[in-house]
């Protein structure tokens, strides 16, 4: 079952187990699995964090159809679209190729060819296109001494949170890659490309 976790700075990331949520030793991280124990979190928040929350990530790349609020009408409505969003972050297969028990159901309108376009993309995944976000990501986390957080939200221009999604959920779980995550002696969060 995915975990999310919810730092002080509102970031969220989403993570294949509790196992590697706790194993990322996120300074004062809240971990969720569901929307009910995300709204049990919520329950102690003011009503202006689920909107930073939300705002954080309303607009930037994979929800810019998102936009953002100035308030909820109430903290059920607020929690329920920001679960709503954040299953983005979760991929929908493993990188294995295998089922998930419990996914969502296929939709009537992809019908049987489904499963195996998403095998062929799956066997292209790992090509990055040219002078993309993701060919300058990868380019800069393959260095032996890999990317500061800063180095890849100044050269792609996005969030913190975006970036640590876009580590575990297509480096790690869509491509399959062993990302080394630490911290260097400036205490700035690394990533580094092992394989």
């Amino acid at each position: 079952m995915s975990t999310f976790t919810i730092d002080s700075a509102n970031n969220i990331t989403a993570f294949a187990s509790q196992q590697d949520a706790t194993a990322a030793k996120i300074h004062n991280a809240e971990y969720f699995t569901s929307a009910r124990e995300l709204n049990k979190l919520a329950s102690s928040w003011p009503g202006s964090r689920l909107c930073e929350v939300w705002n954080s990530f309303a607009g930037i790349p994979s929800f810019e159809d998102l936009k953002p609020v100035k308030k909820f009408r109430d903290r059920k409505m607020a929690t329920a679209r920001i679960w709503a969003a954040i299953q983005r972050l979760v991929p929908e297969l493993p990188p294995d190729g295998t089922s998930v028990q419990g996914s969502r159901d296929k939709d009537p309108r992809q019908g049987n060819g489904r499963d195996t376009a998403r095998q062929n993309a799956k066997e292209t995944a790992n090509i990055a296109r040219e002078d993309s976000k993701k060919a300058e990501v990868l380019a800069l986390m393959r260095r032996s001494k890999g990317a500061t957080l800063a180095e890849i939200m100044e050269k792609t221009a996005w969030q913190a949170h975006t970036v640590r999604g876009f580590v575990s959920g297509t480096l790690i779980k869509k491509l399959g890659l062993a990302v080394e995550s630490f911290r260097t002696d400036q205490k700035e969060r690394c990533y580094r490309i092992t394989n």
